[in-house]
């Protein structure tokens, strides 16, 4: 039999992973039991147990990769400021496409998230609160509220780019992201005042 490389091995555990989140997604993280995902995924049990020591490790894992990618779009923000240009255009975009691309993790990041243990979640909790201080340093720099407005502040936009494509995504890409501006621009700036 020939050696199986690197690349083989990392394609195949991405796409379980990849089967695992929709399975996750489709029934519910607590509706599925280890033994019905390792069948699903192809792996027996015990090999699952190998990767991964239980299904939330698993469902954490899921839920940090989109935070560090959560945390990634904010690059395309800081250069667009960085050149003079708007950085909530450029966060909205990014935000718009990642989404396209992982609309599982999102969903459970949002639904499963209570399933995690307490130090998963709490974790998980300091990515979104990093993720949410970024943001709001690029859109509103200047805001002089209160340290809480300002925590509630990026809360709230953090959840609206984070949701908005999900709810507008029968729309049309150009269409979508224009109403996600408008949006977002007019909360903002009643916000922070």
């Amino acid at each position: 039999m020939p050696p199986v490389n690197a690349a083989m091995r990392c394609a195949n555990f991405e796409e379980r992973r990849d089967r695992a989140m929709a399975l996750f997604a489709e029934k519910g993280f607590g509706q599925v039991s280890m033994r019905e995902l390792a069948a699903h995924i192809g792996l027996t049990a015990g090999s699952l147990y190998h990767h991964f020591p239980s299904k939330q490790d698993l469902l954490y894992d899921l839920i940090e990769e989109l935070y560090e990618e959560l945390q990634a779009t904010l690059e395309p923000g800081r250069r667009a400021m960085a050149s003079g240009r708007s950085a909530l255009a450029c966060l909205i975009a990014a935000h718009w496409q990642l989404h396209a691309e992982r609309p599982l993790q999102f969903r459970l990041a949002a639904r499963d998230f209570c399933c995690l243990s307490e130090a998963q979640q709490t974790r998980l909790a300091l990515l979104r609160k990093r993720y949410e201080t970024g943001l709001l340093r690029l859109i509103a720099p200047q805001a002089k509220l209160p340290d809480a407005a300002l925590a509630a502040t990026a809360q709230v936009v953090a959840t609206l780019l984070n949701q908005l494509p999900g709810m507008l995504k029968t729309l049309p890409e150009e269409q979508g992201l224009g109403l996600m501006e408008s949006l977002l621009v007019g909360g903002i700036e009643r916000a922070l005042r």
